[in-house]
This record gives C-alpha cells, sequence and structure tokens, in this order.
C-alpha cells in the first residue's frame, strides 16, 4: 500500500523528477495483503480527555506495485466490519449497531485507489475512496516503505506503515452524546492507522 497517492503539482513534480531506484524496481508485481501480519485500526477522542484505540481484526486486500513507475500502483482493500475490535464487548456492540456502523446492513469498509505518488525516498501518498455505510469519499494515506524481506516460507514481503485523518461525519458516522461539563462523548475527528505486509503472488 505504499505506491500511491493523490496527484498535485508538487507531488506530480517529484514523481516525475526522481531517479527510478532499481531496488524498488524489482518489487514490481502483485501482492496479496497477509491479515496476520498487518493491522488496520483506529484512534478517537473519548469525553474529550482520552483516546479509544481499535482495530478490525478480519481484513483482505491487493496491491499492484509498480516500482518503475509508482503512479501506476494500485491497491484494494475490504474491511469486515463485523470485527471491529476495541477491548470492550459492550462498546463494539455499539459501534457495530445502527447507531453508527449498521453493520449488518454494510457488513464491509473498503478502500479503491485511484491515484498515487511517490512522494520522496520511501515516503508515498495513496489517494482513493474510502466507502463507510452508502457513502464514498476520497482519502489521502501518506505512508513509509519499511522494506522487503523473504520469510521462513520462502514468500517474499513487503510492508508499509502510514496513517491519515478523516471526520466520521462525513461518512454518516454521526452519533454523539453531549457532556455536562461541555464538549462531546466521542469526537468527529479519527485517526486511522496502517501496518501492512503484503505478499508477492506467483509468477
Amino acid at each position: 500500500m505504499g505506491l500511491f497517492g493523490r496527484k498535485n503539482t508538487e507531488s506530480a513534480v517529484a514523481t516525475a523528477t526522481l531517479p527510478v531506484d532499481p531496488a524498488l524496481a524489482a518489487l514490481t508485481g502483485d501482492y496479496t495483503i497477509d491479515p496476520a501480519h498487518s493491522s488496520i485500526g483506529f484512534t478517537v477522542r473519548h469525553a474529550m480527555v482520552t483516546n479509544v484505540r481499535g482495530a478490525f481484526a478480519e481484513h483482505e486486500g491487493t496491491l499492484k506495485i509498480d516500482g518503475t513507475n509508482p503512479a501506476a500502483s494500485t491497491a484494494a482493500i475490504d474491511v469486515k466490519i463485523a470485527s471491529i475490535d476495541t477491548g470492550i464487548a459492550d462498546r463494539d456492540g455499539h459501534l457495530r449497531s445502527g447507531d453508527f456502523f449498521d453493520a449488518e446492513r454494510f457488513p464491509l469498509m473498503s478502500f479503491r485507489s485511484t491515484e498515487a505518488a511517490q512522494l520522496g525516498g520511501d515516503t508515498f501518498r495513496i489517494t482513493g475512496d474510502l466507502t463507510i455505510k452508502d457513502v464514498t469519499k476520497p482519502l489521502s494515506i501518506d505512508l513509509e516503505f519499511n522494506g522487503t524481506a523473504t520469510d521462513v516460507y520462502g514468500n517474499e514481503r513487503v510492508g508499509f506503515e502510514g496513517s491519515a485523518e478523516i471526520l466520521r461525519s462525513e461518512w454518516g458516522l454521526t452519533w454523539n452524546a453531549a457532556l455536562e461539563t461541555g464538549g462531546v462523548m466521542v469526537s468527529d475527528k479519527v485517526k486511522l492507522n496502517f501496518d501492512i505486509s503484503a505478499i508477492k503472488n506467483a509468477a
């Protein structure tokens, strides 16, 4: 998930002028995200004073990496909403309910990339369409390429990590409760966190 991003004047110029890195070019190929060694999580402010962290235990996705032309790289990810885990069963149940994700009606959260760019060095940006419930809006994620390795089973792996911030209300996640001291129970701003390990598909 790293060779991707929103095209703007700065990133387009950077992509056009950066020399091809032979090590990066060698990564070209199709990859499958390994959910057992990847994490898609979030952080949200609770009661104005602390952060609640959670993750989605079940997700799947694919990457198409073009190391010679990062702008041609793509990503597709599907996340199972019912797998949300914040460590508190009652809270997880509320998040799955109609107040928030309405997991029975909308079981998947999905991301499909539309643009990509190498910003410089090992930093990349992916831009695409994020769909939650029945709302689709653009999202850009800045990612760092963590390298590649061959694991003990002979799989060639790549790793990326990054984050993005969204306003959950823009995707129809509007439930909240006012606090007696002012403010609200759950912040509108949510930080999304990505730690991705992907395995190169056999030729």
